[in-house]
């Protein structure tokens, strides 16, 4: 009788096991899924051999809703972690410049060429984690585990499908995409600031357009516990342009950083 017990536990405990693993297989297809029809949406192999991007447009500080600083800028990038900014507006003029573990800063106010803190370095690569660049091209391989979250509420009759990059350390980003149609429509994760509070920032997508068979983005709206925060407006992209390593390299003197990027 207790034997007979037992062995119906164990068999219990096992068909549980199944259940879970196959629910795990499943929604590990789900999020694979999503991302793939993402890519699709966004141009499918012509996105993903996108190997350099150079970006024009406005880019605008909000707060309490109203626009306190409007400036040009040029954002030049060589994936899937080079990346150089320049800023311009109202007379000053900002350059910031990643490679991988290095950067460095020009302020053109003071005319001084700084490296990048510990701090704005890792920004610059958790920013990176947070992109739909990251999520849809893969380069989050080998770092993270992708997974299924399911459906939420985006707006009244829609809903999202919600999937997770969770890294190693622990650090999750979330992202959205229209249960309709797969689009892409938010990246959300949380970081903590210096003084240890926790921060929600949430990047909405909108106004996708297509150049020369890739869609993106044009429209990046960025929001921090909830509230508008900034705004990036692209007004043209390029795609696969010759970049030269000299973009990235820091200038000798404060001269030669003052030199706009030509491709």
């Amino acid at each position: 009788m207790k034997r007979t017990v037992i062995t119906s536990l164990r068999l219990g405990i096992f068909a549980g096991i199944l259940v879970f693993a196959a629910n795990a297989i499943q929604a590990q297809n789900n999020a694979e899924q999503i991302v793939a029809k993402g890519v699709q949406h966004l141009g499918g192999d012509r996105y993903l051999q996108v190997k350099s991007q150079i970006g024009r447009g406005k880019f605008s500080v909000i707060r309490e809703n109203v626009v306190v600083l409007f400036q040009s800028f040029v954002d030049v990038i060589v994936f899937p972690d080079k990346e150089r900014t320049e800023f311009k507006g109202n007379g000053t003029r900002l350059t910031q410049v990643n490679a991988g573990d290095t950067g460095w800063v020009y302020d053109g106010d003071h005319e001084l060429i700084k490296t990048q803190t510990p701090d704005q370095v890792a920004g610059f690569k958790r920013g990176i984690r947070t992109s739909l660049d990251n999520l849809l091209r893969g380069y989050w391989k080998g770092e993270a585990e992708l997974s299924y979250v399911g459906k939420r509420q985006a707006s009244l009759g829609k809903r999202n499908d919600v999937v997770r990059l969770t890294y190693k350390e622990g650090f999750i980003v979330e992202f959205e995409f229209s249960s309709e149609d797969g689009i892409p429509a938010k990246s959300i994760h949380t970081r903590t600031s210096a003084n240890g509070e926790e921060i929600k920032e949430e990047d909405r997508y909108a106004q996708f357009i297509e150049t020369n068979g890739i869609k993106v983005p044009f429209i990046v709206d960025r929001f921090v516990n909830g509230k508008p925060a900034s705004r990036i407006n692209y007004e043209t992209i390029e795609f696969n342009k010759t970049i030269p390593e000299s973009a990235f390299a820091r200038p000798s003197n404060p001269k030669e950083a003052k030199k706009d990027f030509k491709p």
